[in-house]
């Protein structure tokens, strides 16, 4: 039986107590590291969590349940996977956060893993995808600590919201079948929407903006049947550095439905003369793409409260 223990490191120009909140606070993750899509508590008990993270390993898109050891004072962290995707059979590590003094701090990423069967190949697979999303990871992370005050200026989470006199389902099930998009949105020029595995989605679409231009993006999404469609986008518009978000179905006591799309964006600074003009800033380039993004949302919540209300 094969198991391999790897380890990867950078240095941080921040404290450590930062490092180590942000990578306690799982919920940041998609923000900061490039291969997670989405992450949720499972279970939250003193020192102790469990949760399930999707994100993407090689080009596809795995998921896998973790336990958590949270050790504020040691500034460490340990996990394990509890149920991993194949060709996992295996996956525990911690994360060390060591003060370096005046501001800087060493993060230590250990891993240690086994292949399903001992396959030499899968071992191999499983190699490149934890050096590839380590090396990802830990730049990222670095970036967001150094950079965290900008950042807060370039980032931007916002909200629009119906209310739908229909099913959960029907609302779900208009966003969740994108591959119907051309025919039902008018903005979508092309789709192609690939599912490998249930619930794990890959969407590639053209968007049509109002002057006719076009924007590719791709999305990784994460679908839960009736509740919530969480996404990340993979290719990004030349304004934005990151794109995550929401469609989520929340059904009230008096049976209206409220369908919300929530998007959370960081504008990416060093193209927002070269994209708005050479007099633009950032406050520009943020209501820009609140307007953008915002106007397509709406209309896709609209059509989808059509879709639903008309099934009634």
């Amino acid at each position: 039986m094969t198991t391999r223990e790897v380890e990867h490191e950078i240095t941080v120009s921040a404290t450590a107590k930062e490092v180590y909140r942000l990578l306690a606070e799982v919920e940041n993750w998609p923000r900061l590291f490039p291969p997670n899509v989405y992450v949720e508590y499972l279970e939250r008990e003193g020192d102790q969590e469990r949760i399930r993270i999707w994100a993407t390993a090689n080009g596809e898109a795995k998921n896998w349940t973790s336990r958590r050891h949270l050790d504020p004072e040691g500034l460490r962290i340990a996990f394990r996977q509890e149920v991993s995707s194949p060709p996992i059979a295996e996956m525990s590590g911690t994360w060390i956060i060591e003060p370096l003094g005046a501001g800087e701090t060493r993060l230590r990423l250990l891993h240690s893993y086994r292949a399903i069967d001992d396959d030499p190949d899968s071992l191999a697979w499983i190699d490149e995808a934890v050096c590839s999303n380590s090396r990802a990871e830990l730049p990222s992370l670095k970036a967001g600590l150094e950079e965290a005050a900008r950042t807060a200026e370039l980032t931007l989470s916002f909200t629009d919201s119906v209310r739908v006199e229909g099913s959960a389902k029907d609302l779900y099930d208009f966003v969740n079948e994108a591959d119907r998009w051309v025919e039902r949105l008018p903005h979508v020029g092309s789709v192609k929407l690939t599912e490998d595995t249930p619930g794990l989605q890959v969407l590639r679409m053209d968007t049509v903006a109002k002057d006719g231009s076009t924007h590719t993006t791709e999305s990784v999404r994460v679908c839960f049947p009736q509740r919530l469609i969480a996404y990340k986008q993979t290719t990004l518009p030349a304004l934005m550095a990151l794109h995550t978000g929401t469609w989520q179905f929340e059904e009230g006591d008096d049976g209206v439905v409220t369908a919300s799309s929530q998007h959370t964006v960081v504008v990416n600074a060093e193209n927002i003369t070269g994209i708005l003009g050479p007099d633009a800033d950032v406050e520009q380039a943020r209501k820009f793409l609140r307007d953008a993004l915002g106007t397509n949302s709406r209309a896709t919540l609209e059509h989808a409260k059509r879709y639903a209300e008309a099934r009634r």
